[in-house]
């Protein structure tokens, strides 16, 4: 029986050049990163982490997948995200996976303006979230994980994340 080694197979190098401008919407992120982590309860309490968050190109280059962590988490604990870019209709499927926390989400996501919106595609009549990245440099960028009661008409921050490339 031969054996493969599957995460070569996925890993790609760089963006696909016939869509590369609009794979850079998440290619930016590739590397590795920083996150101080903090979410936010309804009453005002909040609980606070470190992690790391690794992004790479994947599908030859059609797609860009992530693995999120706390610092000290054992492997099981970690979670991906796997976004692929769908020229046809412009906009970014998303997949996040934690198993072991039982996490899992898909979204659609797309650039509106300065950010980066993925929208959570979810069967709670009334509630909405999104996923945003904003604030974004070629060093730094914020996470938010925003939700909405309400269909939309009002929006609280239930989780973000203040994330920095690192060096060396």
């Amino acid at each position: 029986m031969r054996s493969v080694d599957i995460l070569a197979l996925v890993a790609a190098d760089g963006p696909y050049p016939e869509h590369a401008e609009e794979l850079m919407a998440y290619g930016q992120f590739v590397g590795s990163w920083d996150v101080d982590a903090i979410w936010h309860d309804r009453d005002g309490g909040e609980r606070h982490a470190k992690g790391e968050w690794h992004f790479s190109w994947v599908l030859g280059g059609l797609g860009v997948q992530d693995v999120l962590f706390a610092i000290g988490a054992a492997p099981h604990d970690y979670g991906t995200s796997l976004r692929c870019y769908d020229a046809a209709a412009g906009v970014w499927h998303v997949v996040w996976m934690q198993p072991h926390g039982s996490e899992f989400v898909y979204m659609t996501g797309r650039n509106t303006g300065e950010r980066i919106e993925q929208e959570v595609i979810s069967l709670d009549s009334g509630r909405r979230e999104r996923w945003v990245f904003t604030d974004v440099t070629p060093n730094t960028f914020r996470w938010l994980d925003e939700v909405s009661l309400d269909n939309g008409v009002t929006w609280f921050l239930q989780h973000e994340m203040q994330c920095t490339r690192q060096t060396g």
